[in-house]
């Protein structure tokens, strides 16, 4: 009995003290891993600025429309147009000689409100493709940035050719200088006048000079005579043969008269 009660206490005193070694040499837990979050996609890149100037500079004879545009500020309306809003912007430009040869009406008188408006009268505040015009050509008058009503653009598409009426200028777009959204420039032929500036009394367009009509010469009178008096393959009787002609009558003449003479 004592026996047992001696191992009894020996086995509690030896797990009592070897709980502890069992603790400290129990590996640890393995850590919780932490979620990773995926990587957010790059912005997309800033649109490239655009400047019109710079395209006007290089793209052609087109440095007096330049001019105005700058002594008007209207360069600056275009260039925000351009690079800070979603529309885009249409322009038409005129080349030098389209300025000089405007003789009437003249530029020199206009006021520099007018001037501003006339430069504001070559854009349209949206972007157009060559192709856009044939759907704007059916909607009506199209709206420029100096206004509406007499302000307006009419479009025509004949044959995939654009042409543009202000009721002062009938031209056409000739070539396209830069078509990528958001910005279109094109040439046209001549520089575009409003109504809203030069008044409503146009002058009519002169009509072109018809060639005259001439007949043709086998046709006309002196030539018919001349057909008559001058049958094909033979010529006109020369003087030649009219003075021998007359020889030979005289010389009849005076037989017959001698022969009289002796008779009588």
């Amino acid at each position: 009995m004592e026996i047992y009660s001696i191992l009894l206490l020996c086995s509690t005193l030896l797990l009592f003290f070897t709980a502890p070694i069992y603790a400290q040499t129990s590996s640890p837990p393995a850590p919780t891993p932490t979620p990773t979050s995926s990587p957010s996609p790059a912005p997309a890149p800033a649109p490239a600025y655009v400047n019109l100037t710079h395209l006007l500079s290089v793209a052609g004879p087109y440095t007096t429309f330049l001019s105005y545009l700058e002594s008007t500020k209207v360069i600056d309306t275009f260039q925000n147009q351009a690079n800070n809003t979603e529309e885009g912007i249409t322009v038409f430009v005129p080349p030098n000689q389209a300025f000089d040869s405007l003789k009437r009406p003249s530029l020199a008188k206009l006021t520099q409100d007018q001037l501003k408006q006339l430069m504001l009268f070559h854009a349209l505040p949206h972007y157009y493709s060559l192709s856009d015009f044939k759907n704007l050509s059916q909607v009506g008058p199209a709206t420029t940035f100096a206004g509406a009503g007499q302000f307006a653009l009419n479009f025509t598409d004949t044959s995939g050719t654009v042409h543009l009426d202000s009721g002062w200028t009938r031209t056409k777009i000739t070539s396209s200088m830069d078509s990528t959204d958001p910005v279109a420039i094109y040439r046209v032929e001549n520089v575009l006048l409003p109504e809203a500036i030069f008044g409503t009394n146009i002058p009519p367009v002169p009509a072109p000079a018809s060639a005259p009509e001439t007949s043709p010469a086998a046709d006309s009178p002196a030539a018919d005579a001349s057909a008559k008096i001058h049958a094909p393959g033979t010529s006109p009787p020369s003087s030649s043969h009219r003075i021998i002609n007359l020889g030979v009558w005289s010389q009849m003449v005076f037989a017959v008269s001698g022969v009289l003479v002796l008779l009588l």
